[in-house]
């Protein structure tokens, strides 16, 4: 596949709000450190995301030492949130699974949010990613554990592959709203050198010193439709996913990993299949 490696590293310290990029990050069995340890909850104890929540994409979490976050978006002040402290967990949703996780401390977190969304939200910290969630027992090996992540650790995409969609893209219906950066998806892990789609079939590989398993495709929602820089959505990529990579049910783009060892990865490691 020629010589792929490591492009960028993106960290998303709240889930479904803007994350940052990274030169390196450390991977922890349950993702890279730091990502999606935060969530956000409605007044039910259920996860708000961007699917409910579109203007969550111009919400942006910086990752601070220790794992606190500082929060910024449109007409807000920024606001700093440190870890919480051995307070007792709760317990709350997210999509099927039931997870145990802490309330920040500070009010002034819950709200923000809640005066920025215009709804009654809580802001979580998961505590102990090393037992609180397993990873869906239909894909995972046992004990392999997932923070806030919508299903597995780490997910990685590869700029042929994006290229290859927006080939596609541009010669449907709505060309006018490609082409799509790669920011759509979310991604942890970006990866530049191989041929479009070949992460398909990946099973195990390694980036710079660290191993991982190829878990399952993944499967893609309406968050890709929403504009990560205005929160206005459209109808690309789930169109032309919708007619080109469709299984099932599902609409395909990118693979998901789950760590077989810790280590830091750099961008510009190399990206070696190993199976």
């Amino acid at each position: 596949m020629g010589h792929a490696e490591l492009k960028s590293i993106h960290v998303h310290p709240v889930k479904a709000c803007r994350g940052t990029a990274h030169s390196e990050a450390a991977v922890e069995p349950w993702g890279l450190a730091g990502d999606r340890r935060w969530m956000l909850i409605d007044d039910g104890g259920k996860v708000v995301t961007q699917r409910q929540q579109p203007r969550l994409a111009l919400a942006a979490a910086e990752p601070l030492p220790g794992g606190g976050v500082r929060l910024t978006a449109p007409g807000m002040d920024p606001l700093t949130v440190p870890v919480p402290g051995s307070a007792g967990t709760m317990p709350v949703e997210l999509f099927r699974d039931k997870v145990e996780a802490v309330l920040a401390e500070d009010d002034a977190a819950h709200v923000w949010y809640s005066t920025y969304l215009g709804l009654r939200a809580r802001l979580v910290y998961m505590a102990d990613p090393g037992s609180c969630r397993p990873v869906d027992p239909e894909y995972a090996l046992p004990g392999e554990t997932v923070s806030f992540a919508d299903g597995y650790p780490l997910l990685l995409t590869t700029t042929a592959s994006l290229d290859a969609l927006n080939s596609l893209i541009a010669q449907g219906d709505h060309a006018h709203e490609g082409p799509l950066p790669m920011n759509r998806f979310r991604p942890n892990v970006v990866v530049s050198g191989t041929a479009a789609w070949a992460e398909d079939d990946w099973s195990r590989i390694s980036i710079g010193e660290v191993t991982f398993r190829a878990a399952k495709k993944c499967g893609r929602c309406v968050v890709t439709t929403t504009d990560q820089t205005t929160a206005e959505r459209g109808r690309e990529p789930l169109l032309t996913l919708g007619r080109h990579r469709r299984l099932g049910g599902r609409l395909l783009f990118g693979q998901n990993l789950v760590p077989l060892s810790t280590g830091t990865i750099r961008v510009g490691d190399p990206v070696a299949v190993l199976g």
